[in-house]
């Protein structure tokens, strides 16, 4: 008998032969909808990464509410996934809803500001503590643009980021270490230039190798999120952000923290709930509910180099920004989602959904005696296969097995569960209930029965 992370590799092959015809013979309107979009979209799908899920080939979205949606072909799913984060407070709130129907009447963009983005900067600053705010259309532009602060106010164009790091499509991001040696990810199209030459990229957790990348006083900015989200995640250890920050200020290198993800930790992300103090801050995906927007933050005094910055540069256009950051539209959502939707009690909510989540995969996994493990951040929630959570991104990579991902996943998609197929994380929102983790529970206990 072949295994395989602690499972019979044969059956698990069998079940996803199955589990694939029943998914072909449930989705006509799918399927149909699939060979029409191949004689049009590149890849058959508006954006490549869709061929990313399990499906032999595109699920059709028709309608998505609170943490629910209906495909093509009629057929209703919890969804877990969120839209990776996107909709981390459910699809098309209520609140958010309304306030873009009001929007609409009274214009999109204008490349003027509203009433609106003070209340939200003074928001910001209330939840984040950071006094001054800018906007984006993305967490990938707000990082490119938190990027170019920091070598702007630091005169310096190094940048740091940890080894499996994700911060969007920021070209700066993209090295691995390869035998202990950083590389321009292969994967990476069209890439002109050796990005080692101004990124550096060291082990997560390594305070060691962290300080040997500092200490000649080089890098502008170390841009990270508290905790890695999308390698599998993998948690700081205790003490390692009180001294990374220590390091940080002692070689004059800004702190740049990326919250896309783990803004599940909290109203006011991972930073407030664990006390760091970031110098430049972003947060992206689920802050407007959905609708495309980013922010990024800056300390008193990050501010202040920025502004001055600024002002010192010859005039033109400085790269920040584009035409429709900070529009109407987006600016009307994220009011409304900070004042109604993404709360305090929500929060309280969701996070006591993760955890009988989180509980209830580590009971089957105990049951079957499978070297599993289950972390959590808050509202969310992961299982991975491995026996002892990974500590750093070459560790987290290791235990990644793509086949057995699909298979879990189809098996869940055919029974109505949607989870994130980039590798086995789950979100809970305000409006998933207890009967919805119990139901995915459930079928999470079957598909390793099959299999063992």
């Amino acid at each position: 008998m072949a295994t395989r992370h602690g499972i019979n590799w044969d059956k698990a092959q069998a079940l996803q032969v199955a589990e694939r015809n029943a998914f072909i013979g449930r989705m006509p309107r799918s399927r149909e909808l699939s060979s029409q979009a191949a004689g049009h979209l590149l890849f058959g799908v508006p954006l490549h990464w869709m061929n990313d899920w399990s499906t032999p080939f595109s699920l059709y979205v028709a309608a998505a509410q609170g943490a629910r949606f209906t495909d093509a072909d009629g057929h209703d799913y919890v969804d877990f996934c969120l839209g990776d984060t996107g909709a981390m407070f459910g699809h098309s709130p209520r609140p958010v809803a309304d306030a873009i129907a009001r929007q609409a009447q009274r214009g999109y963009t204008a490349m003027l500001p509203s009433e609106d983005g003070v209340w939200v900067a003074q928001e910001l600053a209330r939840r984040f503590g950071l006094p001054y705010w800018q906007f984006a259309l993305s967490a990938s532009d707000a990082n490119r643009f938190a990027i170019r602060w920091a070598r702007a106010i630091t005169h310096r164009s190094q940048v740091l980021i940890f080894n499996g790091c994700y911060h969007g499509t920021v070209d700066d991001v993209f090295v691995d270490l390869v035998d202990g040696q950083p590389q321009t990810r292969d994967s990476l199209l069209g890439q002109v230039y050796d990005i080692t030459r101004h990124t550096r990229s060291v082990e997560f957790n390594d305070l060691a190798a962290l300080e040997a990348a500092l200490q000649d006083g080089e890098v502008a900015c170390l841009l990270a999120e508290p905790a890695m989200t999308n390698i599998g995640m993998v948690l700081p250890q205790p003490g390692f952000w009180q001294a990374a920050q220590a390091l940080c200020q002692r070689y004059g290198t800004l702190l740049l923290i990326d919250e896309t993800h783990t803004i599940s930790s909290g109203p006011g992300g991972y930073t407030r709930a664990h006390g760091l103090q970031p110098d430049l801050l972003v947060v992206g995906k689920p802050v407007a509910g959905g609708v495309p927007c980013a922010v990024y933050g800056f300390s008193a005094e990050t501010a202040r180099r920025a502004e001055e910055a600024k002002r010192n540069a010859p005039p033109g256009h400085s790269g920040i920004g584009t035409t429709l950051t900070a529009n109407l539209l987006a600016m009307a959502a994220m009011r409304a989602n900070l004042a109604e939707v993404m709360t305090d009690s929500a929060y309280q909510y969701m996070f006591g959904l993760a955890e009988r989540l989180a509980a209830g995969l580590r009971g089957v996994i105990a049951q079957h005696e499978l070297p599993w493990c289950v972390t959590q951040i808050g509202a969310r929630t992961e299982f991975q296969f491995t026996a002892t959570p990974p500590v750093n991104g070459s560790e987290a990579d290791k235990i990644l097995d793509s086949e057995l991902e699909h298979i879990v996943h189809l098996f869940l998609l055919n029974r109505g569960l949607l989870i994130t197929p980039f590798h086995n994380m789950i979100l809970v929102c305000p409006d998933t209930t207890a009967a919805d983790v119990d139901r995915l529970v459930a079928a999470f206990g079957d598909f390793v029965q099959q299999v063992r």
